[in-house]
């Protein structure tokens, strides 16, 4: 099922499968300015990554001997969480470890709230994850963010007519998770003292970058001639990716800021070589929050 909340500017949908933000219109122009999940070029919008991000070794991990089967990105994206509170200034869901998760899915007991509230042209969309006092054992976990963005805004536009931008110029470190999506334990330069990245035609058919050591606050996408623009405010992520479908033409753009990693070649199925956001003991909880400015 899906809630809104709007403002002034902007009208946001949320969806309670996946807790996923499903749309985000421009009031002034009407303009939808979230990927709308068409299926046959990517079928989702801005997924939330939870307990992992990225893949698995061979798909699968384990925990005291036990394999667990699991796809890209964890599982919070593909089930039903519960509306705690639908008001006027925000949504809130819930997704709670239960024995069927538990079992076939991640052993581990977790409670993981998403809430999204408006401030202005910003879209403030805050994860807190809790291991539950009752808990029996710590929790490990890796989460992020990987929302979509219509490109062109407008059929004046092509590709050719944006840019990410940074706040800063930057000489991020690429890690290598070439070709399989898992690291492995290289890295290269793919731009360097670069302010901004022009899109191009065929940029993301090897898949997505992923940044580590960048110094900036903020990613955008901007439109190079409008200054309009869609910013993510990253500066409290130890990485950042950038990605689309090898689709031709260019649909869309993720700007995607992880607190964790995808699997490396290297470590094997053991969850406790994976590299963790947190870990969590029991009665603990952690919080971050991305705050997406719409500029249109």
């Amino acid at each position: 099922m899906r809630y809104t909340v709007e403002n002034e500017f902007l009208r946001v949908e949320v969806d309670s499968l996946g807790a996923e933000l499903a749309s985000v219109v421009d009031k002034a122009s009407g303009a939808e300015m979230l990927w709308q999940g068409d299926p046959a070029v990517w079928p989702r919008r801005a997924p939330i990554l939870f307990p992992y991000c990225g893949k698995l070794v061979n798909g699968s991990f384990t925990v005291e001997g036990k394999t667990y089967a699991g796809g890209q990105h964890g599982f919070a994206r593909d089930l039903e969480h519960t509306l705690l509170e639908a008001g006027p200034d925000a949504i809130r869901m819930e997704l709670r470890s239960s024995e069927e998760i538990k079992a076939a899915r991640f052993p581990y007991d977790f409670v993981l709230t998403s809430t999204f509230r408006l401030e202005g042209k910003t879209v403030c969309h805050t994860l807190t994850v809790e291991n539950p006092a009752s808990a029996a054992e710590p929790l490990p976990f890796g989460i992020g963010y990987h929302p979509a963005f219509n490109v062109p805004f407008d059929d004046k536009h092509t590709i050719a007519d944006y840019e990410f931008r940074f706040d800063r110029p930057e000489s991020p470190v690429i890690l290598d998770a070439r070709p399989n999506g898992l690291l492995s334990g290289k890295c290269y330069y793919q731009w360097k003292n670069a302010a901004a990245i022009p899109l191009e035609k065929g940029m993301f058919d090897n898949d997505s970058f992923c940044m580590a050591g960048l110094r900036s606050k903020t990613l955008g996408l901007y439109e190079k001639d409008t200054g309009r623009s869609i910013v993510c405010d990253i500066g409290d992520y130890p990485y950042t990716l950038i990605w689309s479908a090898a689709s031709r033409p260019m649909r869309f753009v993720c700007i995607e800021p992880w607190h964790s990693l995808p699997a490396a070649e290297a470590d094997g199925p053991s969850w406790s070589k994976r590299a963790a956001a947190a870990i969590l003991a029991p009665g603990e909880s952690w919080q971050t929050t991305l705050r997406t400015t719409f500029d249109r």
